[in-house]
């Protein structure tokens, strides 16, 4: 049973209990006021304190329960008895009905407002239970957003006379092509997908995978980075879901037993964002990826790509040079393909004849001539790249070195007036030079022609709507090699999770990048055949920044976490 307190009550205790000093407390009261919002809400969003801490001291002295709203099954008719708007506004949560008694999750249990707004509506009597905000955010944003439209939909499709119902994994593919395309924008498999791609542009998401299994399908986004699932359904509407992707991406729809590629373009809100299909047959079905390829992403300047500036000074230097190859390696998914376009973008001007030969051709760029490789018909790397040659070209992107020859055409073309642009995968800038003696290149054409090697990462941002003071771990400084004379007036963060960043502690990712420039002595140690450690050693004593200082650096401005330096650097 609730105990009978009046806020001031409740705030003079938190004095009391240290949870917050009464200075501190009296300035948010007033904001609150000013701003007319909830004291409690307003303690968590400006992290003075974590929403747990605040939940369980409320509990306590007001003797109110505390839910864990994502164990719960609400009923969807709870929560179509509680408008959105309303919702949102209180930053409450409908978790149950008996009777004529509704029980309405809160951060702040003193809201008299809501109380009477819903009685209004329900005609229900309302009693508190507590949760945590970002948990109270978190159901708003699964019930309320576009997965309960998803529902909606799919609940239309599984009626009787809905395409679900009609004949499931049976059904004839001229009856799939009819369901999906029929009745425009309305037919609900349309709606389905929309609602898919609308909410991976919303959550920032790079990839969409649809996975199938024995008895259902799940949907996963890859936000900065890292997968996340977002749905799943029972299997019966997979088929359909794949056939209208292969209509929008002019895929054949018959063919279920090759793999297939495509692409299509759609419009999302005022953006034109461009998809890449890839269609792989597995066990239970076929598995579809989508890419996200939002060509706002290709920058207009290397200023705009969110390197440091000492990394952007020495790349803007040396991409002014006239021939010569410039190498970016890293990992997939490490934003090699973003950084060499943004530079082909600044460069791109009536006086250039820029040639790019890709697989595949990630973003489409206005007057840049770009290949797409087809090796089922001959048209490889190297047999396309020889043919760029013939047509006067003043830059040049190889999308990838993957063999010897690839790699001698693209140094030859260095060699010959041309600035050759293209990327290896190595861990390090400096591995690059060792790669091309590996695959065969004469060291002498390597140190004549190569004008530097850099090698990127991306580490996920601290979300800057959560983020609050850490002390980090020990064995994360131990596994540094660091001791605290390093981190002498550096504070650390993390974010603790909020809806803006899913729950995850980050919202969005930098680039952190390490430049070897080709100076006479690391070239006269390419001649020698000296190891790529050796390389490294010359380029840092020769001013280079590494991967491990570059991302330490973002680190001690607060914009990542030590965690995500060491997940995408290596220290010794």
């Amino acid at each position: 049973m609730m105990i009978h307190q009046t806020k001031d009550d409740i705030l003079n205790k938190m004095a009391q209990k240290g949870i917050m000093d009464e200075k501190s407390l009296k300035d948010l009261v007033v904001t609150a006021r000013k701003d007319k919002k909830s004291i409690f809400h307003m303690i968590v969003e400006k992290n003075i304190k974590n929403d747990q801490i605040v939940t369980e001291f409320l509990s306590t002295e007001m003797n109110l329960p505390i839910v864990n709203i994502p164990a719960l099954r609400i009923p969807q008719q709870l929560t179509k008895a509680i408008p959105k708007k309303l919702v949102e506004e209180h930053q409450c949560f409908p978790i149950s009905r008996i009777g004529n008694v509704m029980a309405i999750a809160v951060a702040d249990p003193f809201n008299l407002i809501l109380r009477d707004n819903i009685k209004e509506i329900t005609g229900c009597q309302v009693c508190y239970t507590l949760s945590p905000l970002r948990k109270i955010q978190a159901a708003i944003d699964r019930y309320y957003g576009e997965s309960a439209n998803l529902d909606k939909v799919i609940d239309n499709m599984e009626q009787p006379g809905g395409i679900a119902a009609e004949g499931g994994n049976d059904k004839k593919v001229s009856d799939l092509v009819a369901e999906a395309v029929r009745g425009g924008e309305d037919a609900p498999v349309i709606k389905m997908v929309k609602i898919f791609l609308e909410q991976a542009i919303r959550m920032r998401a790079s990839d969409i995978h649809f996975e199938p299994y024995e008895n259902n399908f799940r949907v996963r986004y890859r936000i900065d980075g890292v997968a996340k699932e977002a749905y799943a359904h029972s299997r019966e509407l997979y088929n359909s879901l794949v056939t209208r992707i292969k209509i929008m991406s002019d895929l054949d729809i018959t063919e279920k037993r090759l793999p297939q590629d495509g692409r299509f373009r759609t419009k999302l809100g005022n953006r034109e964002i461009d998809f890449r299909v890839s269609i792989l047959p597995i066990y239970h079905g076929e598995k579809v990826v989508l890419r996200i390829l939002d060509r706002s992403g290709v920058k207009s300047g290397l200023n705009n790509l969110g390197f440091t500036d000492k990394p952007t000074q020495i790349f803007a230097k040396c991409i002014q040079q006239p021939y010569g190859m410039i190498l970016v390696t890293g990992p997939t998914g490490s934003g090699k393909s973003t950084t060499l376009y943004t530079i082909l973008n600044s460069m791109n001007t009536p006086e250039r004849n820029i040639m790019t030969i890709e697989d595949p051709v990630e973003y489409q760029l206005e007057g840049i001539t770009q290949t797409q490789v087809h090796s089922e018909i001959g048209l490889t790397f190297a047999s396309g790249l020889r043919t760029l040659l013939r047509q006067s070209p003043d830059i040049i992107l190889v999308g990838e070195i993957r063999d010897q020859e690839t790699a001698d055409i693209a140094v030859k073309a260095a060699l010959t007036g041309h600035l050759v642009f293209s990327t290896l995968h190595t861990n390090n800038a400096a591995g690059a030079m060792t790669r091309l003696v590996d695959m065969g290149i004469e060291p002498f054409l390597i140190a004549s022609s190569v004008i530097c090697v850099a090698a990127q990462r991306l580490v996920r941002k601290v979300c800057p709507h959560c983020k609050s003071p850490v002390k980090i771990a020990e064995e994360v400084l131990e596994r540094c090699h660091l001791s605290n004379k390093h981190l002498e007036g550096v504070v650390a963060y993390h974010g603790k999770g909020c809806p803006q960043c899913n729950h995850t502690g980050y919202f969005g990712r930098l680039g952190t990048i390490e430049i070897l420039q080709a100076s006479q002595k690391i070239r006269d140690m390419v001649l020698a055949r000296r190891s790529s450690d050796d390389i490294m050693t010359q380029g840092v004593k020769e001013g280079m920044e590494s991967l491990f200082e570059n991302a330490f650096g973002l680190f001690k401005q607060g914009l990542t976490t030590m965690e995500e330096v060491l997940r995408v650097t290596t220290h010794e």
